[in-house]
């Protein structure tokens, strides 16, 4: 085995918005958008057999 990513950041981003509806309930709109880090990994790993090991870093 050898080392062929080693990055830091965050993965995906989420956006969570209440929308209130005109009867007054409301709605949660969830959105996920990968980032530059997600793209990076996607483009590196493609087509390979891996191992994935992740770390929390904290918040």
């Amino acid at each position: 085995m050898r080392e062929i990513f080693n990055r830091e950041g965050i993965f995906i981003k989420f956006d969570k918005k209440v929308v209130k509806l005109e009867n007054g309930d409301e709605l949660v709109h969830k959105q996920e958008r990968p980032t530059n880090l997600w793209w990076e990994l996607k483009e590196v790993i493609k087509g390979k057999k891996i191992k994935i090991i992740v770390y929390e870093l904290g918040e």
